[in-house]
């Protein structure tokens, strides 16, 4: 679980986390996202927040979704040099 901090809200500090394992390689490009449920286990946070975050990353390109399968790491996802860093 990561420490969360009270400068801004959970589910945008999970997406930044989600966006910063993307960048970095440890979700290539089309390899699936924690599922909803593994998420809220890995945060400690209701499903609400963990589903706000994942909507979060499908709205700004990130992933993608294909019906009965999952969040996907988008094909066009920023990489390292193009990606912002993960809030403190």
């Amino acid at each position: 679980m990561i420490e969360f901090t009270d400068d801004a809200p959970r589910w945008r500090q999970i997406a930044d986390v989600l966006k910063a394992r993307i960048a970095d390689g440890t979700y290539p490009p089309r390899t699936r996202v924690p599922s909803l449920l593994q998420l809220t286990a890995e945060f400690g946070v209701a499903s609400a927040t963990a589903h706000k975050a994942l909507r979060n990353l499908r709205a700004e390109g990130f992933t993608y979704t294909e019906q009965g399968l999952g969040s996907f790491v988008s094909p066009t996802a920023p990489t390292n040099d193009e990606a912002p860093p993960p809030s403190p």
